[in-house]
């Protein structure tokens, strides 16, 4: 266990080693063919979201504008996944629904990561009073099913994007708070965290430049197969009518309209389902690779 990952005060052979180390992870993680296409998929939404203008001869119809003639066309050549109940296509409406249900995803575990980490190292690092406040409190938030504490935040502070993505944050965070806790209480144990100690090196150094730093692969891990649960999530609120307003397109707020049809046009909700599954899939698949490589021992298995 080391006590820093600064690599630019380190001697030259512990550097090299730390690099060696890296690519040896780099190494596995190419190696791994479920990984390889989980990334790749990820990447293809997220550029897909980002350059929804320009892979898109409809950019109108993916910001919401109808065109009534063309409504319920089936999957052509013209419209590869059909066209929804206004006549707007598919596709377009995907990749413009990708901006809100990634952003959704990436922003609430960016919150709760912010929030879970701070309060999870000082109960950790400090234990006794302060450990059994925060403790409590995350337990409060724990004591309820996330998914239905998120509906009802929601549903109090008012249907929109940053609601719902306040409301999926606040359920979220305890969960990183438990789990940073449990790695400091066996870090602030260790001799590395006990030398700095004697040093008269300051508590916040400590956490920060010592013990932040070993938390962080799990924590990583967790936040990668969390943003597909959040994007879940936020698409379970925009089903039940408390997320992004229409004509704003959303993949949840989709499946939602296309239930209607879906039995004579599946196209309509069953292309958003499918882009939900795939995204939430894919981050997952994507943390168990994290994990494999962060840990020696199933990355020899893996190499």
């Amino acid at each position: 266990m080391t006590a820093s990952v600064d690599l630019t005060g380190l001697p030259a052979d512990i550097r090299t080693s730390r690099y060696k180390e890296v690519g040896l992870m780099l190494q596995a993680f190419r190696r791994d063919p479920l990984a390889v296409v989980s990334l790749v998929v990820i990447l293809l939404f997220v550029l897909g979201a980002v350059f929804a203008p320009w892979l898109t001869p409809y950019p109108d119809q993916g910001l919401g504008n109808p065109n009534i003639i063309e409504k319920f066309q089936p999957p052509g050549p013209t419209h590869p996944l059909g066209t929804d109940y206004l006549g707007r296509d598919v596709l377009a409406r995907i990749l413009y629904g990708g901006r809100s249900s990634l952003s959704i995803g990436f922003l609430v575990v960016i919150i709760a990561v912010a929030i879970g980490i701070p309060l999870g190292a000082v109960a950790g690092y400090y234990g006794g009073r302060i450990d059994n406040l925060i403790m409590r409190i995350t337990d409060v938030f724990l004591a309820f099913p996330p998914l239905l504490l998120a509906i009802a935040i929601a549903a109090a502070l008012g249907s929109s994007f940053i609601n719902a993505m306040i409301a999926i944050a606040f359920t979220w965070w305890p969960w990183y708070a438990r789990l940073v806790r449990a790695q400091t209480l066996s870090l602030r144990e260790l001799h590395f965290v006990e030398a700095a100690r004697s040093m008269g090196v300051s508590d916040f150094t400590i956490i920060v430049q010592h013990i932040l730093p070993n938390v962080m692969t799990p924590v990583l891990v967790q936040a990668t197969m969390d943003i597909g649960s959040a994007i879940l999530t936020g698409a379970a609120i925009s089903f039940v009518g408390l997320g992004v307003h229409p004509p704003t397109a959303d993949w949840g707020k989709m499946i939602s309209t296309g239930r209607i049809y879906f039995i004579e046009r599946p196209w309509f909700a069953g292309s958003a389902g499918a882009a939900i599954f795939l995204v939430t899939l894919s981050f997952n698949l994507l943390g168990d690779a994290i994990r494999d490589v962060a840990d020696p021992r199933t990355r020899r298995a893996v190499s």
